[in-house]
């Protein structure tokens, strides 16, 4: 018998989310109509709520609600906006984003990844995104600059390609850093060639693997 995944929702919306802190209508109500389960492999759907990462194939993983709600509420996101993502992954966080108005250009390493994305995207009616096979550390300078861009993945640095696809025009960044052997979730603001760098909180994610990324797992 399947959990009541609504209920679920419902529960993981209150007491992950909104008791946290996030407390944003706009993002909070993209979390209720995105059904994560449907992001998930079928033997793993019954966790789907849990207050966790879970993982996907090839060493990947689905990151644990309260950080997504975080990293999008710290996006700042707006209709319109044209945002880069950089780890499509099961694209659980591509249809939130895209439930907020954003035109999503995502960017997976993994073609197998991106193939399930897309399929799993298909399941409802979503329009303005592009899936791309590659190495998401150079970005996608063909298709800068970017109002916001949010990375799902652990860079040993900030890379430089994504920096400079960052529009100058108030443009946002959220990216996982890793410092001292803990990662760190920062959130960059661009004006102009002024940087900001704001701590958000500390995390867990996959390296980041790419040619401005880490290297040893190439």
């Amino acid at each position: 018998m399947l959990p009541n995944f609504e209920k679920l929702r419902e529960e993981m919306i209150e007491n992950q989310i909104i008791k946290r802190g996030i407390k944003d209508a706009e993002v909070i109500e993209a979390f209720r109509k995105v059904p994560r389960e449907e992001f998930l492999p079928p033997e793993k759907r019954e966790f789907a709520y849990f207050d966790s990462p879970i993982e996907l194939s090839l060493g990947q993983t689905i990151s644990q609600p309260f950080i997504v709600a975080l990293m999008v509420y710290s996006l700042k996101a707006r209709k319109r906006l044209k945002c880069l993502e950089v780890g499509t992954g099961s694209g659980y966080l591509t249809a939130i984003l895209l439930e907020l108005g954003l035109e999503v250009y995502s960017i997976e390493r993994y073609e197998e990844l991106a193939n399930l994305a897309v399929k799993n995207l298909k399941k409802f009616d979503y329009k303005n995104y592009k899936i791309f096979v590659g190495d998401g550390t150079l970005g996608l300078p063909e298709y800068a600059p970017f109002d916001r861009i949010i990375v799902s993945a652990c860079a040993p640095k900030i890379p430089t390609p994504l920096i400079d696809q960052l529009t100058e025009n108030k443009g946002i960044m959220i990216i996982p850093i890793e410092e001292n052997f803990s990662q760190k979730l920062i959130k960059i603001t661009k004006d102009k060639d002024i940087l900001g760098e704001e701590f958000l909180d500390y995390v867990r994610f996959v390296p980041l693997i790419g040619k401005e990324g880490f290297k040893d797992a190439l």
